[in-house]
């Protein structure tokens, strides 16, 4: 696979590089083994359907096809379960899981199921 460099402008992040070095889905540490592809968790309405909202663009299209997205706001009924899994984003920066560099945690892993990520 050729390098791909992906340049992303969203509401959390302008001009972060990143480089896709590996075919979508391969090399992963033999350690790292989720049980959902991260289209499975879009149409699953994770994150209230909020969360991915703002940055499609970056990711594969086939993975939004079916996604249960809310623009407007967080909406727990979009939500597998029908509740509200999750917290807000002060809790996340306070307990260190948010980087500045990336400040999407998700869309670092989405990143990485999308090929391999290499900052720039």
């Amino acid at each position: 696979m050729r390098t791909q460099k992906i340049i992303v402008n969203d509401l959390m992040q302008k001009n972060y590089v990143y480089y896709l070095t590996d075919p979508v889905g391969r090399n992963f540490d033999p350690g790292f083994s989720p049980e959902l592809t991260p289209e499975q968790m879009l149409r699953m309405g994770v994150f209230g359907g909020k969360y991915m909202t703002d940055c499609a663009d970056e990711f594969p299209r086939k993975w939004f096809t079916h996604a249960k997205l809310c623009h407007e706001r967080h909406d727990p009924n979009l939500n597998f379960f029908g509740i509200n899994a999750s917290l807000p984003l002060s809790v996340w920066r306070k307990k260190g899981w948010i980087y500045r560099e990336d400040p999407r945690l998700v869309s670092m892993v989405l990143q990485i199921l999308h090929g391999q990520k290499v900052s720039g």
